[in-house]
């Protein structure tokens, strides 16, 4: 082991500062390529401690989606871009943004108006919560587990928010028709943004309804939900980020399933014989196991990570009715 200095010799570590005290002319005149801007905002982010978790996982990983967001670039650029010397409008741009997230604490997607899911483009703001949900590897995988011979014909998500699990199981299942349910009119109301954005109207359709009250007789043959699942003590301790999201849309009681019990016991009515319900409860999928400890919930695993995600058939749900009630 090599020898540490004594304490009489050590040299006192470098105290990093944040230069956001510089106006915004210093910095642009200071930092020209993307290349430059994205190391300033991940350094700036680093020194704010920020939290992540709508889209990215690190300071690095959200000033490049900061900075390409900005520019209107793809993920996948030419690395040679990153050498590109910026205009000054868009260096102003990256540093105002980056201000913002810094002093505000709103996620990246709410400063920017967009969030990809499944790959795809969502429109995106306080009125509906931001899409992360790991329920994306199984619209790209077309819900093969559950449907290898066709897709299904009717698909439902239920407490839809921005339209983004319906809206991309419609992209990726070209013949498989699809409804949005929920019960705020303002998530509503982005989600219809997005059927518009995606031309998807001719198989898309959105629906006010709390839970299942506004779909009286009509049946699907998969019902897919991210409904609000947080419980109160998670929800109390949520970082600064997370309660820039409608509250509607994340906490759900004590334990966090005001709203699964009610999906549980009412799901039977509106699937299909042969059919199929996926319900993502995240970190409350302990408090599930602890209130059904008979039903043989079937929890998926996903390779880009997440957890908490459950699958039951329609038959499952008729032999646990009792369960539910």
């Amino acid at each position: 082991m090599a020898a540490t200095l004594s304490s009489s010799t050590q040299t006192p570590p470098l105290q990093a500062a944040s230069t956001l005290a510089l106006s915004n002319a210093e910095l642009t005149q200071a930092l020209y390529s993307l290349r430059d801007y994205v190391r300033w905002v991940a350094s700036e982010f680093h020194l704010a401690g920020l939290h992540y978790g709508h889209g990215t996982d690190s300071a690095w990983d959200e000033a490049v989606a900061l900075c390409l967001g900005a520019l209107h670039l793809p993920w996948n650029i030419d690395p040679a871009v990153l050498d590109a010397r910026l205009l000054p409008m868009e260096r102003e741009r990256i540093v105002a943004l980056a201000r913002a997230r810094i002093e505000t604490r709103r996620p990246l997607p709410y400063l920017l108006g967009e969030a990809f899911f499944a790959g795809v483009p969502f429109n995106v703001d306080e009125r509906v919560l931001i899409p992360r949900s790991p329920i994306a590897e199984l619209i790209e995988d077309g819900f093969a587990a559950w449907f290898p011979q066709e897709p299904p014909e009717n698909v439902l998500d239920l407490c839809t928010g921005s339209g983004c699990i319906g809206i991309a199981t419609a992209l990726y299942l070209p013949t498989s028709r699809v409804t949005l349910a929920d019960i705020s009119p303002e998530a509503l109301a982005v989600a219809r943004e997005n059927i518009t954005r995606h031309d998807v109207g001719d198989r898309v359709r959105a629906v006010a309804s709390d839970v299942f009250d506004g779909l009286t007789g009509q049946r699907f043959d998969l019902i897919v939900s991210n409904p609000p699942y947080v419980d109160a003590r998670d929800l109390a301790t949520m970082p600064a980020e997370f309660r820039h999201e409608p509250a509607l849309a994340l906490g759900a009681g004590s334990d966090g399933l005001d709203i699964v019990r009610r999906i549980l016991r009412q799901a039977r009515e509106h699937l299909s014989d042969d059919g199929w319900l996926i319900v993502e409860v995240g970190n409350s999928d302990r408090h599930v196991e602890a209130a059904f400890p008979e039903v043989p919930f079937i929890w998926l695993e996903f390779e880009r990570g997440g957890q908490g995600v459950f699958a039951l058939s329609a038959a499952e749900l008729d032999a646990h009715a009792a369960s539910f009630a």
